[in-house]
């Protein structure tokens, strides 16, 4: 197991679950791409940030106990200007104080908007019996509808990675299909690697979901992510 510090602080707090900006720095460190992703605990520094970055921006809520944000009403996506900023901070507020309460809300994370491409998914979640299990497949509908993905026991080798990503129906979706551009499925096998080998150094780690990974013809980026640790002994 090798200790890494954000790890560390989410169990000194007794928790179990990273928030996404806890999430994302973790796996940046892991040389795994992800969109910039800051934490604002107020309306007025979320108006900061935005200018800083540039719009659009996306806005989620921030808070441990929350972990499916966009059921909650905690997610704004395509904020253009300051004045769509305060309002989006007021409603996800109000929409998630309403549903959850009793919940402990750290304010929001302000990202900006990944530019299109085609999603991914990637996750992990262990068997009982033979350890972590790689997911991979394509986002979106295919994901929730169709259930469309692999499976691969962690560690993967290179193999293994090229294989999981061809035999999902949905693969001509990143060849090039009816003049959608291809992704760079090179970058993707990598990225599974990096994922497994995370994973492996990490057992400390009982769930493991990046979605959506947005994908392009020159790479991938990670725009949500969530991990959630074993209950200690």
């Amino acid at each position: 197991m090798t200790a890494d510090p954000i790890l560390i602080q989410i169990r000194k707090e007794g928790r179990t679950t990273a928030t996404e900006v806890e999430s994302k720095q973790f796996l940046q460190r892991a040389g795994i791409p992800v969109v910039e992703t800051q934490p604002a605990r107020t309306e007025e520094e979320a108006i900061h940030l935005g200018m800083e970055m540039g719009f659009p921006v996306a806005m989620k809520i921030i808070s441990p106990e929350i972990t499916h944000k966009s059921d909650s009403g905690g997610v704004k996506l395509g904020l253009r200007n300051i004045d769509e900023i305060k309002a989006a901070y007021d409603q996800i507020m109000r929409s998630v104080k309403s549903l959850y309460p009793a919940a402990q809300l750290q304010g929001v994370s302000v990202q900006k908007m990944a530019r299109p491409g085609q999603e991914i998914i990637i996750g992990m979640s262990k068997d009982p019996q033979f350890g972590p299990l790689l997911m991979f497949g394509i986002g979106g509908i295919m994901v929730e509808v169709m259930k469309d993905v692999a499976f691969r026991l962690v560690p993967l080798k290179p193999r293994d990675a090229h294989e999981m990503i061809k035999e999902i129906k949905g693969y001509s979706l990143l060849t090039g299909f009816r003049g959608v551009e291809a992704v760079d499925i090179l970058f993707l096998e990598r990225l599974l690697l990096k994922v497994s080998d995370l994973i492996e150094r990490h057992p400390e780690i009982k769930e493991f979901d990046l979605n959506p990974v947005i994908a392009h013809k020159d790479g991938a980026v990670v725009a949500d992510s969530r991990i959630v640790l074993e209950e200690e002994a």
